[in-house]
């Protein structure tokens, strides 16, 4: 096994903590219907993907996703509910993060959106920690998409067996491994220090 030279983490329920329900239950105000019917109702638009794979912009994002719930809501105010649904504490400290900085690269690999990217930068400064940030919204591609992969190990400067990532979802984890990199499902911190340890890193 090659030894790591760069580390890849997942951001959201990885580095930072989320719940869907929180967003959900915020835009139940502004709609006639209970917070349970929203996600199908946005799901069934497919707007989602579109705006995590920078094929849609945020704000008429938000005038599609608004117009189909018939939510009387601003567009400031839909960005405050979007965000809402991440948790105030990380699942990893910063001083693992820090640690693992002094021998590795440490890089962020992310299914996200300008709308939430803009909140969490300004939220968890522990990703100011990192080296480099992908995400899907700026090279157009989202996990399992190889390309997000390639994007990721262009950042990396090692090789992909000399990368390890870990995700919550086993498909970008398995998604990671097609692309030659070491990869482990997250499964809490432990597990994840676990992981690291199996692969010579003193943690």
């Amino acid at each position: 096994m090659s030894q790591l030279k760069t580390i890849i983490f997942d951001m959201g329920n990885v580095i930072i903590p989320f719940d869907f329900r929180r967003g959900y239950e915020a835009l139940a105000e502004h709609v006639d219907y209970p917070a349970a019917e929203i996600p199908e109702r946005i799901r069934a638009t497919g707007l989602v993907p579109m705006l995590e794979s920078g094929q849609i912009e945020a704000r008429p994002f938000v005038e599609k996703v608004t117009e189909v719930l018939d939510a009387q809501i601003t567009y400031e105010r839909f960005r405050e509910i979007w965000s809402a649904i991440f948790l105030p504490h990380t699942l990893i400290p910063v001083e693992l993060v820090r640690e693992l900085k002094k021998g590795h690269r440490l890089l962020v690999l992310s299914n996200t959106n300008s709308i939430h990217f803009e909140m969490v930068w300004e939220a968890y400064p522990i990703l100011r920690e990192f080296d480099h940030l992908i995400l899907s919204h700026e090279v157009k591609a989202m996990k399992p998409d190889p390309r997000i992969y390639a994007a990721a190990l262009a950042e990396a400067q090692a090789e992909p067996g000399e990368c390890f990532f870990t995700d919550d979802i086993p498909d970008y984890v398995d998604g990671a491994r097609k692309a030659g990199i070491q990869a482990e499902q997250f499964l809490g911190y432990e597990k994840l220090l676990g992981d690291l340890r199996a692969r010579g890193v003193a943690v």
